[in-house]
């Protein structure tokens, strides 16, 4: 466990009026929780290879955020504020989405930016309808199968530096459009207008966070690689910027006026595309160029989808549809675990940071994931490239499949590395994938209007590739690097020009049926960071607050646990009720699961949840622990 210092706040923002406020009205801060030392986050541990960010501490006793007529939560406070601000002035989610998003790609640029790619699920109250959003980055018209592991088809050498660090992981952006298509079919204030807190943080400055700060001293040695990257985050000597440094970047200040003058199409025709394929194409160094042309840029689109809705224990869960594993991925999960009486095995010691979760329940939760992510890693990938087996998702997530999937976990074994079920004759491979950064933007309207958007430029800093103050993805090494398995079967999820590669986001709606032919209503609303394991911190805040009763901050700041289809289960070793000494020999979770044959890892996980839930005519949020997040709304509350 890391030591607390510096204070983080939640803020009210706005009044509880039908109508936008004539006059501003400012945030009122309300202490809630601590965050870490900035010398101590500095010196955390940066393996990613089974954290998708560095870990950043915990910030213990959160209180729940009680709102009146609207509410937002991000993965910063700054964000929280623009997203409400919007909000407070009488913009809908949609406008918010985009406020925040611009203000994240500046304060938090290690995870997402208008250089990435997102998914978002929208409720209009309006039509009652939940649309599902696609903004994922594509591969160039050029890619080929081996596009991530040789130089070309003549030359078998691997990209340079690395698949990652140089132009190959780099895939055409997609967030901004995606933006665009929301905001056109939802928006309710000038696009111009949600640009302006960014603009001004940009060009005025903003104090680097001890979380950013950690950030990039873990990442220190590859920013250095790129010209603007290393002025930017870096002091003269070479080393990362510390906590509280006044971090200015006209650069970016420039770029999103042109994008909230002249719209989306600048991101994708002009002087900035042709930018962007100038820095993903660099040969410096002997850098392996992207292959990305503005064509790729000007070609791309934003689709909208149909949402997934299955039931679970009375409730409509709405998830996101491939190519994000996420939702098909949680929703299997969940219709596993209906087999199961999980209401009654809830968590002891119930406190504000959660309780103790029942060895019990956690393993069948562990055990129902590994089904899942089995299933997961064999079939999904882009739709519009690989199809579902059978009826698609329906086929998947069929209820009489997952009851037998259900009858293969024992209640006092464990199945170690479970095997994929037999969908049809899908003459595919296995293969579960890497995945690392990401964020997460939660909000709710005056309007009854509810969004839920994990945005992402995949690894920390992407590509250490910088481009006219904003970074680059790294999103291409979402695909699997190989085009077959080690028995020679087609991977679903292999590299393709135009295709999307697979995520795990999991942007997350739950809703309640109506009785006598009322409609079905968002009841609550959440989505996590966190690479492939999201999915696990989707499912245990689910589990949370819809089996054991709790309110969304002690769902969210519960021990994070769950599992990948490997024999490991993850215990967050962060958490305060996490005896992490001698590998968790004495902590009662930990050794529950190991009695139950269970590997465990007491690594401290990097989630980054936000959830709301509907509370008389407000909501009430939470927001991770284990990051710096806020939740915050009209006439908020702790409570």
């Amino acid at each position: 466990m890391v030591a607390v210092a510096a204070t983080l706040v939640v803020a009210s923002c706005g009044s509880d009026a039908d109508e936008p406020s004539a006059a501003p009205v400012t945030c009122a801060e309300i202490p809630n929780g601590q965050l870490i030392d900035a010398q101590e986050v500095s010196a955390a541990p940066t393996d990613i290879a089974t954290r998708p960010e560095i870990a950043s501490g915990y910030r213990s006793g959160m209180k729940p955020v009680r709102t009146g007529t609207y509410a937002a939560a991000t993965a910063n406070p700054l964000a929280t504020r623009a997203a409400c601000e919007v909000l407070r002035d009488g913009g809908t989610a949609a406008d918010a989405l985009v406020a925040a998003q611009m203000v994240l790609g500046l304060v938090e640029p290690q995870s997402s930016g208008i250089g990435g790619g997102a998914f978002a699920l929208y409720y209009d109250a309006a039509s009652n309808t939940v649309r599902a959003f696609d903004g994922r980055e594509t591969a160039p018209a050029a890619a080929t199968e081996t596009y991530l592991t040789q130089i070309s088809p003549t030359d078998p050498a691997p990209p340079v530096p690395s698949a990652r660090a140089s132009g190959r992981s780099i895939g055409v952006p997609g967030v901004l459009r995606m933006l665009d298509m929301v905001h056109g079919e939802y928006g309710k204030q000038a696009w111009r207008d949600l640009f302006e807190p960014a603009i001004t943080l940009a060009d005025s400055g903003f104090e680097i966070s001890p979380r950013l700060a950690g950030a990039i001293a873990a990442s220190a040695p590859e920013l250095k690689a790129d010209e603007e990257a290393r002025t930017y985050f870096l002091t003269g000597e070479g080393t990362a910027k510390p906590a509280g440094t006044d971090l200015v970047n006209p650069a970016y200040a420039k770029t999103l006026g042109v994008l909230a003058a002249d719209g989306a199409d600048a991101m994708y025709d002009g002087p900035l595309a042709r930018a962007i394929v100038a820095e993903a194409g660099s040969t410096a160094g002997g850098m392996t160029p992207s292959l990305m042309t503005v064509d790729d840029l000007r070609d791309y689109r934003a689709i909208a989808r149909e949402p997934i809705v299955t039931e679970y224990r009375g409730r409509q869960i709405v998830a996101m549809p491939g190519p994000s594993s996420g939702g098909i991925a949680v929703a299997s999960t969940l219709g596993i675990l209906e087999n199961f009486d999980l209401p009654t095995m809830g968590p002891t010691e119930l406190d504000a940071d959660g309780g103790r979760p029942n060895p019990a329940a956690v393993h069948l939760i562990t055990e129902a994931e590994r089904l899942a992510y089995a299933d997961r890693d064999k079939y999904v990938a882009d739709p519009d490239f690989v199809p579902l087996p059978g009826r698609g998702v329906e086929t998947m997530l069929d209820p009489a499949y997952l009851k037998e999937r259900a009858g293969l976990i024992e209640p006092d074994s464990s199945l170690g590395e479970a095997p994929a079920g037999d969908l049809g004759p899908v003459p595919l491979g296995s293969h579960p994938g890497t995945e690392h950064g990401t964020s997460h933007i939660t909000v709710a309207d005056r309007y009854g209007n509810v969004a839920s958007m994990t945005t992402t430029i995949e690894s920390a800093f992407g590509s250490y590739h910088m481009v006219d103050g904003f970074l680059l993805n790294n999103q291409l090494t979402d695909f699997s690097a190989e085009p077959r398995d080690d028995d020679g079967a087609l991977l679903a999820n292999r590299v393709s020009p135009g295709k999307r590669p697979r995520s795990s986001m999991a942007p997350t709606l739950v809703m309640q049926p109506g009785t006598d032919g009322a409609p079905a209503q968002v009841v609550a609303a959440l989505g996590s960071p966190g690479g492939s394991v999201i999915i696990q911190f989707v499912v245990k805040t689910l589990v949370g607050m819809l089996d054991w009763g709790l309110n969304p901050q002690q769902a969210v700041s519960m021990i994070d646990f769950g599992s990948a289809n490997t024999p490991t289960s993850n215990v967050g070793g962060e958490h305060p009720l996490v005896d992490i000494t001698d590998d968790g020999a004495n902590d009662p979770l930990v050794r529950g699961l190991r009695e139950r044959g269970e590997e465990v890892s007491v690594d401290e996980q990097s989630s980054g949840l936000s959830a709301i839930m509907r509370h008389d005519s407000g909501w009430i949020g939470g927001a991770d622990p284990r990051r710096e997040g806020a939740v915050m709304g009209d006439g908020a509350t702790l409570r």
